[in-house]
């Protein structure tokens, strides 16, 4: 109760922070969604639960107020998940809550937001601003809305964001008997390095530009780790994973070079605290063949090396030393039909996760999307272990209005 008090509080404050609207419009969308997950093999763990179908629902709607000739606006975005056996899976988050204030070069927002860095495909390596929603996904897209104070400066050299983050938001994660909850139940209850817990004051700063055919973004990070180390605790029914947050310093660089039908890309950070300092990298490229089947069909082919020299006391990776070979299909048709796949591969264990995500419109409203997940591979011991049997289909029919 008191982390929904705190969050509806900032919320209202974003939304009086812009005064009173004058007369202005209002403009509503959204979407309404019913998905499927399947598990072909049976739970790794006996207090998981042995259903290999999972159907859920999903509805999130947006309302925008836009005035002053559009440089003045107000969104609010929920979302609610109803799931059928993942009772942490069902839930309600604000993804947006806030108000956007346009100047000549500079821009306010202020609320619940979501903020996206970097490039690469495999891994979103530089991503920091906004807590990681484990239950809706495991590839790291799926984000909670962040409270924040947003200013963008833009000039000839470059645009500036500066962060101010009040509050931080936990990890959510699967419940104990859920599938992909991973090899221990994850909960007890979050500690922190900060005395302050989830109120320690975090910020961060971006500079970015496009310099020819570059795209660069320098970025700094100061706060409260997002992702948290798992430490084993003893329990009534044996043993779980604890989250622990800590405080941490991490810079970043994010770089795209586009050339011709080539778009070579780079994300790179350094991180001290949580464990020893370390870096990672994701650096590849994508190369796209036009026309290759008959129609305006287009084939992007993709390559990145994935690295992370971190230490076995900082937040899990399954991302070590691996390498992703994928494909993008689009067919460039007015049902937007695209696919997306490939398998990240560790060249030194032999641990492979494969994805695959298709997408197509059915009509104006609808929209039909099948992705996978698979383990098909993993070290005994090791992080992806605790998912080995966990590979799963996902079908998802959208209506958006």
């Amino acid at each position: 109760m008191f982390r929904r008090t705190w969050i509806l509080g900032l919320a209202a404050a974003a939304l009086l922070a812009g005064g009173r609207p004058a007369a202005g419009a209002w403009r509503a969308a959204g979407k309404v969604a019913a998905e499927v997950r399947t598990f072909p093999a049976t739970p790794q763990f006996a207090d998981q639960g042995q259903e290999n179908v999972s159907p859920s629902l999903l509805v999130e709607p947006e309302a925008r107020l836009e005035w002053a000739s559009g440089t003045n606006r107000l969104t609010v975005r929920p979302f609610i998940r109803l799931d059928t056996h993942d009772e942490n899976r069902t839930h309600v988050d604000l993804r947006a809550c806030n108000w956007l204030h346009l100047g000549d070069r500079f821009s306010i927002l202020l609320g619940l937001g979501k903020v996206y860095w970097g490039v690469t495909e495999s891994r979103h390596l530089v991503d920091i601003i906004n807590q990681t929603d484990v239950v809706e996904g495991i590839d790291g897209e799926d984000k909670l809305g962040q409270p924040m104070a947003n200013l963008t400066y833009e000039a000839s050299w470059g645009a500036v964001d500066l962060f101010y983050l009040p509050a931080f938001r936990e990890r959510t994660f699967p419940d104990g008997g859920a599938r992909l909850r991973g090899p221990a139940p994850i909960g007890g209850g979050a500690s922190y390095e900060s005395g302050a817990e989830a109120f320690h004051q975090d910020w961060a700063v971006r500079w970015s530009r496009t310099l020819g055919a570059f795209d660069v973004g320098l970025a700094h990070f100061s706060g409260t780790s997002r992702e948290p180390r798992l430490l084993p605790e003893a329990y009534v029914s044996g043993v779980r994973l604890r989250p622990r947050y800590d405080l941490i310093e991490q810079s970043s660089i994010d770089v795209q070079w586009t050339k011709d039908a080539w778009l070579w890309k780079l994300e790179a950070m350094r991180r001290s605290g949580a464990g020893e300092r370390f870096g990672a990298f994701v650096a590849g490229f994508e190369r796209t063949l036009s026309h290759v089947f008959p129609g305006a069909a287009d084939l992007g082919l993709l390559v990145e090396w994935l690295y992370d020299d971190r230490s076995d006391d900082s937040p899990p990776t399954i991302f070590e030393n691996d390498l992703f070979v994928g494909a993008r299909w689009a067919l460039n048709d007015v049902a937007g039909t695209s696919i997306l796949g490939g398998p990240i591969v560790d060249y030194r264990t032999g641990e492979v996760f494969a994805f695959m995500e298709a997408e197509r419109r059915l009509g104006s409203r609808h929209q039909i999307e099948i992705e996978g997940r698979w383990f098909l591979h993993a070290e005994k011991g090791a992080v992806m272990d605790g998912f080995r049997r966990d590979s799963h289909m996902i079908a998802r029919v959208s209506r958006h209005f």
